[in-house]
């Protein structure tokens, strides 16, 4: 029987929890969820620790869509959305967004920022660094990292409003905007508010 997955459970640390929707939104984007995730979500836990929490929502829509669905359904629609041939609906890539190609400035940019940290595209990654799943990871790592001279707030903030704040909205907006988006619309919907939690926290240090 799958396991519920518990999102933001009582016990569980803010940072954990963080840590996790990172992961979780980096495993949504690179590939359809796999049965194990597919399993998990159409198990989870809606109903946040706080009556109302801004996340619950847009979370429960997500799961809802999980339990929907069928697995198959889901997988169409990645291919459909992500995965088109040669050009594909909506691109996943932060130089789309900002600077309107691929490969342009924001990647370079982006690849001194992750030599700076000591990190580099693993082996057989077919996509480029600044692609939402990778990005999140990267966030997964600046949070949940046991390496504190590199995993702290300050360089969480610093990535964050370099490389995700800039472009995360129009990628939501994209994914949500577009009559195939379903799963994903519901993902894309969960994915903005949590950014906006992030963006707000990160604002709130130099309140």
């Amino acid at each position: 029987m799958s396991q519920p997955l518990n999102f933001s459970p009582p016990d569980d640390g803010e940072e954990i929890a963080r840590a996790e929707v990172y992961g979780l939104l980096a495993a949504l984007f690179v590939a359809p969820p796999t049965p194990e995730l597919y399993a998990g979500l159409q198990v989870a836990v809606t109903q946040a620790p706080a009556a109302g929490a801004f996340l619950e929502s847009n979370w429960g829509a997500l799961v809802a869509a999980t339990r929907r669905l069928p697995l198959a359904a889901i997988n169409d629609e990645y291919a459909l959305l992500f995965q088109g041939i040669g050009k594909p609906e909506v691109f996943l890539f932060g130089s789309w967004f900002i600077a309107g190609h691929l490969n342009e400035k924001p990647l370079v940019d982006l690849r001194h920022a992750l030599a700076a940290l000591g990190l580099e595209r693993p082996a057989g990654v077919l996509q480029t660094e600044d692609h939402i799943a990778g990005l999140c990871e990267v966030m997964r790592y600046l949070i949940a990292g046991d390496d504190v001279g590199v995993s702290n707030l300050a360089a969480q903030r610093r990535f964050f409003d370099r490389h995700l704040r800039p472009w995360n909205e129009a990628l939501w907006d994209a994914i949500s905007a577009h009559p195939a988006a379903d799963f994903y619309a519901a993902v894309a919907g969960f994915g903005r508010d949590f950014f906006a939690v992030e963006a707000q926290g990160f604002d709130l240090l130099d309140a």
